[in-house]
């Protein structure tokens, strides 16, 4: 003898499966009548829903999520990884005394290495975007990966907030590309610390 049994969503532990109630319950966006033998479970891969394809392919796709410690070890990865962190502390302005034409800030940056020790470096905000330009050029397909540099701004270039923000975002750019193996074995990485 067969039933027909209305289903919102078929669970395969019997801990999240619907109530009773609620399967009798029809639900004319979600729900689908199929005939099931007493006593025996619907199909799990028979599609019950009705919702948009983004949203059901989310939740039935599984995503591996890799998790890698660069700090042990003896992977090529991490050979090429050789910072571990980039930290902007701070900034000096440059300009001739008498006028403010052609000032500009000098960025002090410090590298802390993975094998111990700092290396301190100066970077002008033209060499940072100079670098970027380079590795888009060199990287079409990382530019997604690659943040912006922050903006640029004529007026208010020497203003402690926008120096501050400017600080902020060249360290997380920085960052971002001395942390990706991609960029940080490239040649274009050498030549910006290493002129």
């Amino acid at each position: 003898m067969e039933s027909a049994v209305t289903a919102e969503r078929f669970y395969p532990s019997k801990e999240r499966q619907p109530s009773q109630a609620t399967r009798k319950t029809p639900n004319r966006r979600y729900s689908t009548t199929l005939a099931v033998l007493p006593g025996e479970s619907p199909p799990y891969w028979i599609k019950t829903s009705h919702r948009p394809l983004s949203i059901a392919s989310v939740e039935s796709t599984d995503y591996a999520i890799t998790l890698r410690d660069n700090t042990k070890g003896d992977s090529s990865k991490q050979k090429i990884c050789w910072a571990k962190s980039a930290h902007i502390e701070n900034y000096v302005i440059i300009s001739d005394n008498r006028t403010d034409i052609g000032a500009f800030v000098v960025w002090k940056i410090t590298l802390e290495m993975m094998q111990g020790g700092k290396m301190y470096i100066s970077k002008r905000y033209s060499e940072f975007d100079r670098l970027r330009q380079d590795l888009v050029r060199a990287y079409p397909y990382f530019r997604a990966a690659m943040p912006t540099l922050p903006r640029k701004s004529v007026i208010s270039k020497f203003r402690p907030k926008f120096l501050e923000e400017r600080r902020s975002g060249l360290q997380y750019f920085l960052n971002c590309v001395l942390l990706n193996p991609e960029f940080a074995g490239s040649p274009i990485l050498e030549q910006f610390l290493f002129p």
